[in-house]
């Protein structure tokens, strides 16, 4: 959804700003519902990424800086690729647990397995249930019984896993159309023309109040939207009050106020658009190819950000 990738710049955020953003954040987190020590995928904060443990350090001062603004039902995405050593893998989940982390999550899936190899991932497991408890969650749980099944060692090519597993297997995943997906995966799905789609919107989910993300360049994006920004969350007070002007975000513009139809339109006319002749695999797909072929042509739309996210949709 969000074109991770090794190509990125390591543009970490600054702790300046994280500590902006955390402050503001504060009062505004609901908690899970059997406490705010317990932990929930649309509750509490999350640090995700990418991948957080990739800068450990940062990760740790995050965790840090969550604790002193007391901010509820924190936990960690990670794909476990650094849990190769059993012993500095237990060290840095009892070094976060002290530090305030309340929970885990430990992702699984045949996309992840073709580059982490599985027992870093069961070691991952093993050790947050044994340190956090209940509050250790494995997403998605399907898959990692599928590779505890066949005995899975080391990594798994996502051809291998058709193989194995055939479509079928995939029926747990939520393999949501947008992001890389659209490019990567487009021939799992079934594929429509552009008019397919015009008539849609995505008023609720951009405006949606949960389960929304923040980037390490600030920017506050609602739902999975990667690359569209409503504003600055460093600014996240004066943004909540003062709401997303959608003159100076046109392109918001079109897909809160209007259709995906009058989108294409603005594009084809001021932008040359022309619709992709494999069709398109949901209506995420074609705002998506649309809102990259206008990145690619200007900066005027501070709401396309960050810029990089569309330079890597198609990178492994």
């Amino acid at each position: 959804m969000y074109a991770c990738s090794p190509r990125w710049s390591g543009d970490w955020i600054a702790e300046s700003d994280l500590r902006r953003i955390l402050s503001q954040l504060s009062d505004k987190i609901v908690s899970a519902p059997y406490g705010e020590r317990s932990v929930g995928v649309n509750y509490g904060l999350h640090f995700t990424g990418g991948e957080p443990f990739l800068n450990y350090p940062l990760l740790v001062r995050a965790v840090e800086l969550a604790e002193e603004y007391d901010i509820p039902s924190v936990f960690v995405e990670t794909n476990s690729f650094w849990c190769a050593n059993p012993e500095v893998c237990e060290e840095r989940l009892r070094e976060l647990k002290e530090a305030g982390l309340d929970g885990i999550l430990i992702s699984v899936n045949p996309f992840l397995v073709e580059y982490t190899p599985f027992e870093r991932m069961d070691l991952a497991i093993e050790l947050s249930r044994r340190i956090f408890g209940a509050n250790t969650m494995v997403y998605q749980l399907e898959f990692y019984e599928q590779f505890k099944r066949i005995g899975l060692r080391g990594t798994m090519s996502f051809e291998k896993y058709l193989e194995v597993f055939g479509l079928e297997g995939l029926r747990w995943v939520e393999l949501i159309p947008m992001g890389r997906a659209c490019y990567k995966l487009r021939d799992l799905f079934r594929r429509y023309p552009a008019r397919y789609f015009f008539g849609e919107n995505c008023r609720s989910s951009l405006l949606r109040d949960w389960h929304t993300h923040i980037d390490n360049y600030g920017n506050y994006i609602t739902g999975y939207c990667g690359g569209l920004s409503l504003g600055d969350a460093r600014r996240l007070d004066e943004l909540l009050e003062e709401g997303v002007d959608l003159d100076e975000r046109p392109i918001l513009g079109f897909l809160i106020e209007g259709t995906l139809g009058d989108l294409y339109d603005f594009a084809v006319r001021e932008f040359g658009y022309r619709e992709r002749d494999d069709g398109y695999i949901s209506k995420c797909d074609l705002c998506l190819d649309i809102r990259r072929h206008i990145v690619l042509q200007t900066s005027e739309f501070p709401e396309l950000a960050p810029r990089e996210f569309y330079m890597r949709l198609e990178d492994f």
